[in-house]
């Protein structure tokens, strides 16, 4: 990237799931205490919306630092297909040993989004609720 000057695109996407937060290393009033209603044991469901930012050097060429196209594909390969309408807990195995909480969601994208080869990710954003959002940028 060119010194001094950093643009970073910011792209959303949503996805539906459902999840149950419930960790093996806790008691069932632990969990219970810990997770109140997102514990229930049939799971619980999100309309999650996610925002992925990169940056990078703005091509010459085409006024862009990442062709739009490229990321859409990209996300959607790495992070719709695998988990919308999916049961977190269940079907994503990168949850079957840990809690699907949003903050693990938001390290499991992260780490599925940094190999994007036209631009540096820097972060990712998740609203889970019109009162929660979480956002991690790596270590």
């Amino acid at each position: 990237m060119s010194e001094g000057l950093k643009i970073e695109l910011t792209r959303r996407y949503r996805f539906a799931a459902s999840h149950r937060l419930h960790s093996e290393h806790l008691t069932n009033d632990e969990n219970e205490r810990f997770y109140g209603k997102c514990n229930n044991p049939y799971g619980h469901g999100h309309n999650y919306v996610v925002e992925v930012s990169v940056s990078g050097d703005v091509d010459p060429a085409t006024g862009m630092i990442a062709n739009l196209a490229d990321l859409d594909g990209f996300v959607e390969r790495e992070v719709i297909e695998a988990f919308d309408y999916r049961n977190l807990n269940e079907e994503v195995p990168a949850f079957r040993e840990r809690v699907p909480t949003t903050e693990n969601l938001c390290m499991e994208i992260f780490s599925r989004l940094r190999q994007f080869p036209k631009a540096r990710l820097e972060r990712i954003r998740i609203e889970e609720t019109g009162n929660n959002s979480f956002e991690y940028a790596g270590e």
